[in-house]
């Protein structure tokens, strides 16, 4: 009988350990779940630099205007293909990602982006 309490307890002791060591790997700071929204750009051919410029700069005052954005990356430094630019907004989540569609903070960034823009393509990642 003590043979099997201790082979209990020693089995639950391994599970334990392998529920614990499955949440810190959600806790852990490389594999964030946070949203990674990634926007490849290429520019009508009208543009000038100082309207594209106004448009990436928009991008930052988003981050500064809307709670869900954390961070922003908006200077391409190495591009492919057909874009010209690329951009990157980090939302704290996936409902802070929904709630910005549609939001004021995006209606006043698309009266500069969207008549600029000749095509553009998005990636939403997370963990």
């Amino acid at each position: 009988m003590k043979k099997i309490v201790m082979i209990m307890l020693g089995a639950a002791y391994i599970a334990l350990g392998a529920v614990s060591a499955n949440a810190a790997g959600h806790a852990n700071p490389a594999t964030p779940h946070s949203v990674i929204h990634v926007v490849t750009v290429s520019w009508k051919e009208d543009a000038t630099d100082k309207q594209i410029q106004a448009a990436l700069d928009g991008v930052k005052t988003i981050a500064k205007e809307y709670d869900g954005v954390t961070r922003v990356w908006v200077r391409s430094i190495k591009v492919q293909g057909e874009r010209t630019h690329a951009f990157v907004m980090e939302f704290k989540s996936e409902k802070a990602l929904e709630d910005y569609a549609g939001s004021e903070a995006q209606k006043k960034w698309y009266e500069v982006y969207v008549p600029i823009r000749k095509q553009s393509t998005t990636f939403d990642i997370t963990n």
